[in-house]
């Protein structure tokens, strides 16, 4: 009888089986990773919106004491026919322009846009943050608007009357600024909400 040594050669690499194992570990563990990154990412896109509000808060109060302590109060600069649409970006943001800094323009809004805003750069002049009217009408104006229509419609619309700070009332219940939509929760109760 004849004898035979067989030498088996073990060969090095990965089977199909383990690759797929593998495949399968690594989808798993990035769809867990996946949502939370995205989250981390738009908290932090939260966070320069609400640093873009308090920025432009201190912008409106370096224009109260310029001015006597008088709110913003203009027509809308881009119609011909005096309209008071001053809650729109455009309607304010140039008045405020030099406490902001140089290079303000449609195309670069610095602390006027909120980085999770989709539809600034198609409407609004890429401005994602709206005026309230509380700040430029009488408390006898703002009670008569009981609906939307009393900021657009030009039927509607009121002139707008300075006010000083110190006749405001309630000054700490009231929202300077606000985003047009909600930007980083996803619903649509955002500026046009009119529970405020």
């Amino acid at each position: 009888m004849q004898r035979h040594d067989y030498k088996y050669v073990r060969k090095t690499g990965f089977t199909l089986i383990e690759m797929l194992v593998v495949v399968a570990i690594v989808t798993i563990l990035s769809s867990l990773l996946l949502p939370a990154l995205s989250k981390s990412r738009e908290k932090a896109k939260q966070a320069v919106c609400a640093n873009n509000m308090k920025q432009i808060g201190l912008v409106f109060y370096l224009y109260l004491q310029d001015y006597d302590e008088v709110f913003l109060c203009t027509d809308d600069p881009v119609n011909s026919d005096p309209v008071y649409w001053l809650w729109m970006g455009r309607g304010w943001r140039k008045a405020v322009a030099a406490y902001i800094g140089s290079g303000i323009s449609s195309k670069s809004m610095s602390v006027l846009f909120c980085p999770s805003d989709r539809t600034a750069p198609q409407k609004w002049e890429s401005t994602s943050y709206g005026y309230s009217m509380s700040f430029y009408h009488s408390p006898e104006q703002i009670n008569q608007m009981d609906t939307a229509s009393y900021t657009y419609d030009t039927g509607r619309i009121v002139p707008s009357i300075p006010q000083r700070l110190g006749r405001v009332l309630h000054p700490d219940k009231k929202g300077l600024l606000a985003e047009w939509l909600d930007n980083h929760t996803g619903g649509n109760n955002g500026w046009w909400s009119w529970e405020g």
